[in-house]
């Protein structure tokens, strides 16, 4: 998060009688990489119980599993001079992790490189990459979009942000697995250089044509799920224009997010404006977007305390962009309630025929 004022198919879960089918294989790939760990709007959709895979996945989603995944970038930040920076040996060992994790799921994970509007054209800047993976199942024109940001500040390792993130679409993606039985296709994407400004999801959204952009029908940012006094703030659908509230159809997604929040145990998750993170060039293309994220260098207010736990008068992350945002800043129970509800989100979003508006 930034500074602001402010797919060899091998399904790990299915629709069937047998229930859940949950597949968990991880390995990284690449030199010196690390090997991975065996005021509410009203709704723009109609909302029903939960299908299958909503239960489904967000019961087979651990915290265990994501826990392992920030040890393993933990890990790699650790060998790298303590922060896995864009452009750094750490980010590309970060890279070379993710995508093991994903292909040992059965995922076709691809890197795509990038090179941002403004920086410059003729080689004197190298080119970033992010990772890109989809499912095969689900009509690929029509994508629903998950992403969080895969690089740190150059002052610490990022495991709250965005390690935390990072691995909660890990575990999604290899418990959802690569063929699940869904109507629309799931695409997570694994950002560079957000830290800068949002330049690895801008460049890749520069990147696609046209038509590939209009099949991306939402996009649900995850940035910063587990800080040690963290509250529970959901994005999309408030705010005074589209840039603070998203593009129409921001407020159902934002809305879904809450509601599988509450599922878990949460007692009245905000719902706050948009504040510039990897969403915004999607908020530029017209894409509707929703963002889960629990706080950062903000004081938690009493009332919020009250409701959620943890410290009034203090902030929500100490180690904010610090060297001490290490493994043992992560709040793992924040962090369960957000890999539950985000896994039930996707879910939700990757079954529905319902239209965004």
């Amino acid at each position: 998060m930034q500074v602001l004022t402010s797919l060899l198919a091998r399904p790990a879960i299915r629709l069937a009688a047998m229930g859940v089918v949950a597949v968990l294989a991880v390995a990284a790939c690449g030199s010196g990489a690390v090997e991975a760990p065996p005021s509410t709007p009203p709704r723009s959709v109609t909302t029903t119980a939960d299908g299958p895979l909503v239960q489904q996945l967000t019961n087979a989603v651990a915290e265990t599993g994501a826990m392992q995944h920030m040890q393993a970038l933990q890990k790699i930040a650790d060998e790298n001079g303590g922060n896995r920076a864009a452009g750094t040996a750490g980010y590309g060992a970060s890279v070379d992790y993710v995508v093991g994790v994903l292909r040992s799921a059965g995922f076709e994970a691809s890197t795509p490189a990038y090179q941002a509007s403004g920086e410059a054209e003729e080689g004197d800047s190298a080119p970033g990459r992010n990772v890109i993976a989809q499912t095969r199942s689900g009509d690929p024109a029509r994508v629903v979009m998950i992403g969080a940001h895969l690089d740190s500040v150059p002052d610490g390792p990022g495991i709250v942000d965005n390690g935390s993130g990072v691995a909660s679409l890990l575990e999604i993606a290899t418990k959802l697995g690569p063929d699940p039985s869904v109507k629309n296709a799931v695409r997570f994407a694994f950002f560079d250089n957000e830290e800068s400004g949002a330049v690895g999801s801008s460049g890749y959204l520069e990147g696609l044509p046209e038509a590939e952009r209009q099949k991306i029908k939402l996009y649900l940012n995850v940035d910063m799920v587990a800080s040690p006094n963290g509250g529970y703030f959901v994005q999309g659908g408030k705010g005074s224009d589209v840039e603070t509230a998203g593009p129409a159809g921001s407020a159902a997604i934002g809305q879904i997010l809450a509601d599988q929040l509450v599922k878990t145990g949460v007692t009245a998750p905000e719902i706050i404006e948009f504040v510039g993170d990897d969403e915004s060039p999607f908020i530029g293309a017209g894409i509707p977007v929703a963002g889960a994220e629990n706080g950062d260098a903000k004081q938690k207010t009493a009332s919020q305390a009250a409701a959620w736990g943890g410290q009034a008068g203090q902030v929500f992350d100490r180690c904010y962009h610090q060297a001490c945002d290490r493994i043992d800043n992560v709040n793992r129970e924040v962090l369960d309630h957000y890999l539950r509800a985000i896994a039930g989100t996707v879910a939700h979003f990757a079954t529905s025929t319902d239209e965004l508006s």
